[in-house]
């Protein structure tokens, strides 16, 4: 089972269908803070449709040769969010991360930490060049963590994602394999 430890109360595991209920009540519990900017929370309306979420990310294994995309983010013994590749895109050894932290695990620095880890993890186990993320432009927490990360903005995207009841513009960043340094706080 893959685990990673970044820090004494902080990791990064696989999902299995016993965290289902946990990380539907997240979601759940989360919800109005999260829909700010996640397009997706309509779709989650029972603990089976996390259920489903999370076997499709365990099947994902078999088609990744074994390397987990997408992973739960643990903090001191509880599920506080989601990290991983959206897409990979092998033959252009490309990954696109999507994370989101429930709204009650905001500011500790979990996030900096998933997310170094996630791209280490992309450029030396996946053996990826470059990753990108997409980030709504009004976003500035989540752009502020890719830019702490080492991520270089690369340009906007007009009217990228539907967002409810409007189309926001995204921020493209990326780092390349021959820039990342490792871990950065």
């Amino acid at each position: 089972m893959f685990i990673h430890r970044l820090d004494d109360e902080t990791s990064l595991r696989l999902f299995n269908v016993g965290d289902a209920e946990e990380f539907f009540n997240l979601i759940i519990c989360s919800k109005p803070y999260l829909k700010e900017w996640l397009g997706w929370l309509d779709y989650v309306e029972t603990v089976e449709d996390t259920i489903e979420t999370i076997k499709a990310r365990l099947s994902a294994l078999v088609e990744n040769g074994g390397y987990p995309k997408s992973v739960a983010i643990i903090y001191k013994g509880q599920i506080a969010g989601t990290i991983g590749f959206n897409e990979i895109n092998k033959g252009n050894k490309i990954g696109i991360i999507g994370y989101w932290l429930g709204e009650g695990f905001q500011g500790k620095g979990i996030m900096t930490k998933a997310l170094n880890a996630i791209v280490d993890y992309g450029f030396r186990e996946l053996g990826l060049n470059r990753i990108e993320v997409s980030i709504a432009v009004e976003n500035k927490k989540s752009r502020l963590l890719a830019e702490r990360v080492g991520f270089v903005e690369e340009g906007k995207l007009r009217e990228a994602e539907w967002l409810y009841d409007r189309y926001v513009d995204h921020i493209i960043y990326s780092i390349l394999a021959k820039e990342w340094k490792g871990f950065k706080s």
